[in-house]
């Protein structure tokens, strides 16, 4: 979407704290209107990539066959974002450099909102068919497992690994205690 690139283009140029709205869209040649179409503000450009990075884990977990046991599953899906990390490795690295350059982001910016991770472990409860919230254990594993991939997240987008960046990625979420 051209509303989102300008909008990433003039963060990157001059940082989020100095860009508006009415800079995104003049330099985007679009109404306000339009753009509170897609973004309620400012903020929501920079939340899209977190939004859509727990939908493709949400997904995965979903689309996993029933009999996988959760620790597998949660295996699997940080795989599968890890691979769209490294895809998309310019882009993080600069969502990463807009956040840490603006005092605002960096504030009120925390990576997985704890919802999330209460969603996730729901998901996987579902899974067995069990009602009533999901228990400790599980919201613990999935908890191990976000922590793993921020650590590899971090560790990646800093050049801190060598070789393989998936199969570093692999190996730290192997670590999940097996069920």
């Amino acid at each position: 979407m051209l509303t989102a690139e300008t909008a990433w283009r003039l963060f990157i140029e001059r940082g989020y704290d100095n860009v508006t709205v009415a800079d995104i869209c003049a330099a985007a040649e679009i109404a306000p209107r339009t753009f509170h179409r897609y973004f309620p503000t400012k903020n929501d450009v920079i939340l899209e990539p977190v939004r859509f990075m727990t939908t493709l884990v949400s997904e995965h977990v979903d689309s996993s066959p029933a009999d996988l046991p959760d620790a597998a599953v949660l295996r699997s899906a940080m795989h599968a974002l890890g691979v769209f990390v490294v895809e998309h490795r310019q882009w993080l690295g600069a969502l990463r450099t807009v956040i840490q350059e603006s005092h605002h982001l960096r504030a009120t910016h925390q990576g997985v909102p704890p919802e999330r991770e209460q969603e996730l472990s729901a998901k996987l409860a579902a899974r067995h068919g069990e009602s009533g919230g999901p228990g400790w254990r599980r919201r613990l594993l999935v908890a191990y497992a976000v922590a793993a991939f921020r650590i590899w997240h971090d560790d990646y987008l800093r050049d801190k690994i060598s070789g393989d960046p998936l199969a570093r990625l692999d190996e730290m979420v192997a670590t999940i205690e097996q069920e």
